[in-house]
C-alpha cells in the first residue's frame, strides 16, 4: 500500500498502489514529444520543453505516492523509495489544448531548423567577458553586448512587445511576464557572456569559434553549450506560448546576466538588487538556472535527472612570504621561495577530512544511486542502506566513497588546489617576496570561518619552525624576526556554501514531475526510466547572486554529456 501526502494538512492518507494521485486528476494527455533528429536541435529543444512544461504545470497540483521496498539490489523505477522519494510525471490539465498544439509544432522540421538558426545567430556575436575588464560604461569591452540585444529584439519581436523588458546596468536583461494570480513568480536565469577563445587555439577548431556553423548534427561555436542555448530556449519557449494564446497564472521572470564567467557582479549582481526591490526578499517561488543535467551512464535505458539543490562555497587564498633580500652568492638556508614552498607543502600535506552527513545533499545523492542504479556496487548499496540508521555503517560508507574516485571525494570535502605561484625578479637576487594562490571549494557542511582557521592550524608550525611572523586574514597569530607569512583573501572572493533547496512536495516535485513527463513522451528517450536525484554543484554560477530571492534554487539543464561534442570552455565547443 502506498501513501499520499496531502499539502493542505500534511497528513498521510492511504492510497491503493494502483491509484496514482496524479493519474486520478490528470488526463492522459501526450506531453511534448521529442522529434529531434540531431544533437544540435536536442540541445535547444530539450530544456525548452521542460521550461514550457513547468509553465503549464504550475497551474496544476502535484501529489506523490511514497512506497518503500526493502529488497536487495536496485529498486525498479516504478517503486518509490523512502530515502529517495520520486514524483509522478506531471502533465498539463487546463492547457491540454496548447499542449497538443505545441506537440505538432515541435514535430515540424521547420520549427527545428528555425530554433537552430536562432542559436547560431546568437553564437556569431562574440560576447566575451574578461577577468580584467573594467566597469560597464568605462570599458568598451562590454559594447558587443549591445549587438546581442539588438539581435534578440529582432529575433523575438513578440516577446519584446508583450513582456515588460528592463535593462539593468545597461546590459543585464529582465523580462517580466505578468500572471493572472498573486502567486509568487518563478525566475528563469541564464547568462549572455562566454569565456574568451584563446587566439592560439583558433586553428584547432573544426569550424571557426564564432561561426555558429550547423553541419546537420552539431552547432559549432563558443556559447553553444555555455550558455546561449539556455537564453534561446527560454525565449523560444515564451515566444511559442505567446503565439498560441497562453497566459500564465503565475508571473514568470527571465533574467540574463552578462559576466557570469568572471565575477557576476556587473550583471547578476545588479539584477538581483533590482529583483529584490521589485519583488521583495524571498519574492520568488523558485529559480531554475543552468547546471547539472541528465546522467545516462547507468545502463538499462535509465536516466538520473540530477538538479543541483546546493552549491559549494568558495575562497581564493593568497599565501605570501616576505623575507630579506641580498645577493644570491650568500643565500640563507631557505630563500623566500623556499619558505613559500614549505608553506605550500604543509597545505597540501593537510587536506580536509571528507564528511558524509545524513542531512547533506551528498548523502541524498548516494541514497538515490544506491536505491536505483543497477551499476552501483552491491557492497556499497548494502552499506548505504545500513547507513540510514547505523552510525558505524555511515562512517564506513564515507571512507569507501572517499577511496572510490577523486570526483566522489571532492563532493564530501572542502578541496584545495594551488593554482598560481610567483616570486623573484632576477636570478642572482634573493627574492624578497613570493606568493601562491590556493583555490578552495568549501564543502556544504563547512564555512569560510572554518577554512580560515584551517590555514592558521596548518601554517603556525611552519612559521614557528623558521622564526616567521604569521598574519592570517588580518590577525597576527605569532611574531618572528626572519620574515613574514601573510595569508589573505585573493581577488576579494569569499562565499559561504549555499543553503539547501527543500526536497519534497512543492517546487522540487513540480520540476521533477515536469522532467519526467517531458522524457516519458520523448522519442529521443523512448522507453527510458527517469529517477529524480538531488545533487551538489561543485562550481558556482550566477545563482550565488540570487540567494536572497528564493529558497528553491535548481541548477539544471536537460542535457547529457553526449550532447556536447567536446565539453565547454574548450576547443570545438
Amino acid at each position: 500500500m502506498s501513501v499520499d501526502v496531502k499539502e493542505e494538512d500534511r497528513k498521510i492518507t492511504p492510497v491503493l498502489s494502483w491509484e496514482s494521485p496524479v493519474a486520478a486528476y490528470v488526463p492522459n494527455m501526450p506531453a511534448v514529444r521529442d522529434v529531434r533528429s540531431s544533437r544540435a536541435s536536442k540541445l535547444i529543444l530539450s530544456c525548452l520543453m521542460v521550461l514550457w512544461g513547468v509553465f503549464l504545470a504550475l497551474n496544476s497540483l502535484l501529489r506523490g505516492s511514497f512506497r518503500a521496498d526493502n529488497a536487495r539490489g536496485p529498486l525498479h523505477s516504478s517503486v518509490n523509495s523512502t530515502v529517495c522519494p520520486q514524483w509522478d510525471a506531471l502533465y498539463p490539465i487546463d492547457n491540454a489544448q496548447i499542449d497538443a498544439e505545441l506537440d505538432n509544432i515541435f514535430a515540424s522540421t521547420d520549427f527545428k531548423l528555425h530554433a537552430i538558426d536562432l542559436l547560431a545567430g546568437a553564437v556569431r556575436i562574440p560576447t566575451e567577458s574578461h577577468d580584467n575588464s573594467g566597469p560597464v560604461g568605462e570599458d568598451p569591452v562590454w559594447d558587443i553586448f549591445a549587438d546581442l540585444h539588438e539581435y534578440l529584439e529582432r529575433a523575438f519581436p513578440i516577446v519584446y512587445a508583450k513582456l515588460n523588458v528592463t535593462r539593468i546596468n545597461t546590459y543585464g536583461l529582465v523580462f517580466h511576464w505578468q500572471g493572472s494570480t498573486e502567486a509568487k513568480p518563478i525566475l528563469l536565469t541564464a547568462h549572455q557572456d562566454v569565456v574568451p577563445v584563446e587566439p592560439t587555439t583558433v586553428s584547432q577548431w573544426i569550424h571557426p569559434p564564432y561561426s555558429g556553423h550547423y553541419d546537420g548534427t552539431w552547432i559549432w561555436g563558443r556559447g553553444t553549450c555555455d550558455d546561449k542555448s539556455e537564453i534561446i530556449e527560454r525565449l523560444v519557449a515564451v515566444d511559442t506560448l505567446l503565439r498560441h494564446g497562453f497566459s500564465p497564472a503565475r508571473t514568470i521572470v527571465l533574467a540574463f546576466g552578462f559576466d557570469e564567467e568572471t565575477t557576476g557582479l556587473e550583471g547578476a549582481g545588479h539584477i538581483t538588487k533590482y529583483l529584490e526591490e521589485t519583488y521583495g526578499h524571498d519574492g520568488f517561488a523558485m529559480l531554475v538556472d543552468e547546471g547539472a543535467g541528465l546522467n545516462a551512464s547507468f545502463g538499462n535505458n535509465l536516466y538520473f535527472a540530477m538538479p543541483a539543490v546546493s552549491e559549494k562555497g568558495y575562497l581564493d587564498v593568497r599565501v605570501e612570504v616576505t623575507s630579506p633580500g641580498g645577493h644570491s652568492s650568500i643565500p640563507p638556508a631557505h630563500t623566500g621561495i623556499g619558505l613559500l614552498s614549505l608553506a605550500v607543502s604543509a597545505i597540501e600535506a593537510s587536506p580536509f577530512t571528507p564528511e558524509l552527513l545524513r542531512n547533506g545533499t551528498p548523502f541524498s545523492t548516494i541514497q538515490c544511486l544506491a536505491d536505483y542504479s543497477p551499476l552501483f556496487p552491491e557492497a556499497l548499496r548494502t552499506l548505504s542502506r545500513e547507513a540510514v540508521n547505523d552510525d558505524s555503517a555511515l562512517a564506513r560508507l564515507r571512507d569507501a566513497l572517499s577511496k572510490s574516485s577523486p570526483a566522489t571525494k571532492a563532493i564530501l570535502m572542502t578541496t584545495q588546489a594551488v593554482d598560481l605561484i610567483e616570486g623573484g625578479v632576477k636570478v642572482n637576487a634573493l627574492p624578497e617576496r613570493a606568493s601562491a594562490v590556493v583555490n578552495n571549494r568549501i564543502a556544504e557542511h563547512s564555512s569560510v570561518a572554518e577554512l580560515q582557521q584551517h590555514y592558521i592550524d596548518v601554517l603556525s608550525p611552519v612559521a614557528a619552525s623558521h622564526n616567521l611572523t604569521l598574519r592570517v586574514f588580518g590577525r597576527v597569530i605569532k611574531t618572528g624576526d626572519s620574515g613574514e607569512i601573510t595569508v589573505s583573501t585573493a581577488f576579494g572572493t569569499a562565499l559561504e556554501p549555499s543553503a539547501k533547496t527543500p526536497l519534497g512536495y512543492g517546487p522540487y516535485s513540480i520540476l521533477g514531475g515536469t522532467i519526467k513527463a517531458t522524457m516519458a513522451t520523448s522519442k529521443l528517450y523512448s522507453g527510458a526510466s527517469v529517477i529524480l536525484a538531488p545533487s551538489l554543484l561543485l562550481q558556482n554560477s550566477d545563482t550565488v547572486q540570487y540567494w536572497n530571492l528564493t529558497r528553491n534554487i535548481f541548477r539544471f539543464s536537460l542535457v547529457t554529456e553526449s550532447d556536447h561534442y567536446n565539453g565547454v570552455h574548450t576547443v570545438n565547443e
